[in-house]
């Protein structure tokens, strides 16, 4: 069975902040698959046998977190991890990549770590969720409020945040309210190629002081989970 979403996950502790978000978006772990990226193979079978099961270890670390061990778990060999995962969710034909917000995130806030923010830059295809730092340690976790980000890229992030709203029993609040909300859903900018993320200044510069998570759409390409 194929993932609605994949999370980049190495075994670190802010990732369990990735782990978080995946299953709040996913609403259950059937629908989730977890993925760690190799840059390259040992030459030495032994190193690399060593370093086949270290990937593997922390992936099924990751699926006993989400208490399910049945978890889809991918080793991905790749150059560049934004790359190596883009690549995987065009397999899985996921609709979003979840990462953690780069380690030096303060609490509350999401910013995107090196690998998610090459994928923004370049233009994925693929929706992308950065979860809120910190997200791990809230027993409670939920998204119960979302906010669209005004933008000129059509209604894909509105229509996504509809479909979760309605899935999760969520409500929408307005832009304004966007600081406090559990997940802020953005879409592209305008004149954004069909199909692939473009941010605009001023959306990132909301998503810079807003608190809670964040889910990133393409142009034109609303999500389903």
């Amino acid at each position: 069975m194929s993932a609605d979403v994949i999370i980049s996950y190495d075994g670190t502790a802010n990732d369990d902040d990735a782990l978080a978000l995946g299953k709040l978006l996913a609403g259950d772990t059937t629908k989730l698959a977890l993925a760690y990226v190799r840059h390259a193979p040992d030459f030495d079978p032994r190193r690399e046998a060593l370093a086949q099961h270290d990937a593997e270890s922390r992936l099924e670390q990751g699926a006993a977190k989400l208490g399910d061990p049945s978890i889809p778990r991918h080793v991905v060999f790749s150059s560049s991890t934004g790359a190596g995962l883009e690549e995987l969710a065009a397999t899985e034909g996921a609709a979003v990549i979840v990462f953690a917000s780069d380690y030096r995130t303060p609490p509350g806030h999401a910013e995107p770590p090196a690998s998610a923010q090459r994928l923004l830059e370049i233009g994925c295809e693929t929706g992308i969720g950065v979860a809120a730092a910190g997200l791990r340690v809230e027993p409670e976790a939920k998204i119960g409020t979302i906010a669209v980000l005004p933008g000129g890229g059509g209604d894909a992030a509105q229509q996504t945040a509809d479909a979760l709203a309605g899935k999760l029993g969520a409500v929408e609040v307005t832009p304004e309210a966007a600081a406090t909300a559990d997940l802020i859903v953005t879409g592209s900018q305008q004149g954004a190629p069909a199909g692939r993320i473009a941010l605009s200044g001023s959306a990132r510069s909301m998503l810079d002081a807003s608190r809670g998570s964040v889910l990133v759409v393409p142009s034109g390409k609303p999500l389903n989970f």
